[in-house]
């Protein structure tokens, strides 16, 4: 298999198969608190243009990140909530550190001063993706909300720009 990853901007054109790895991230049941996938109208408008990338690899959507605010209030415009997904048939590959790189990247060129995840606390592979590049765990929250009547914990890790 030829793993050359490419990282480029989400169009529209891409929601069907990023909307498929997103729903792969809501089966895990330690990916999200969501159980439906939105629709690409309300997914666009709730993510940063700017800050929402994919990689490929053989022309294949492998996995994406995107950045949405985490207030409207206009002190945090630089605070964002971070999302990211891999497909399970690419796992493995570095995709997640590669596109976890580039949107750090482009979050400062764009301005954002903090990343913010918040991230099942069983969810292990992602905290330590997160801490691999910089992202310091600030705390948790217990039993935060329930997924098919099982509570969860969060662990809350952010990451503050050295530039800005």
């Amino acid at each position: 298999m030829n793993t050359s990853i490419k990282i480029k901007k989400i169009t529209k054109e891409d929601w069907p198969p990023i909307s498929a790895i997103y729903q792969e991230g809501i089966d895990t049941g330690i990916a999200t608190f969501e159980t439906k996938v939105p629709t690409w109208k309300n997914w666009d408008i709730s993510h940063i243009k700017s800050c929402r990338i994919k990689a490929t690899i053989d022309n294949c959507i492998a996995g994406w990140v995107a950045l949405s605010p985490a207030s409207k209030r206009k002190v945090y415009q630089g605070v964002t909530e971070i999302s990211i997904y891999i497909t399970s048939k690419y796992r493995g590959l570095g995709i997640g550190k590669l596109l976890l790189s580039k949107v750090i990247e482009k979050s400062e060129n764009a301005g954002i001063w903090t990343l913010q995840a918040g991230i099942f606390s069983q969810n292990k592979a992602s905290i330590s993706l997160h801490t691999s590049l910089g992202f310091r765990i600030v705390g948790y929250r217990k039993k935060i909300a329930q997924l098919n009547g099982i509570w969860h914990d969060n662990t809350i890790l952010e990451r503050r720009s050295n530039i800005i």
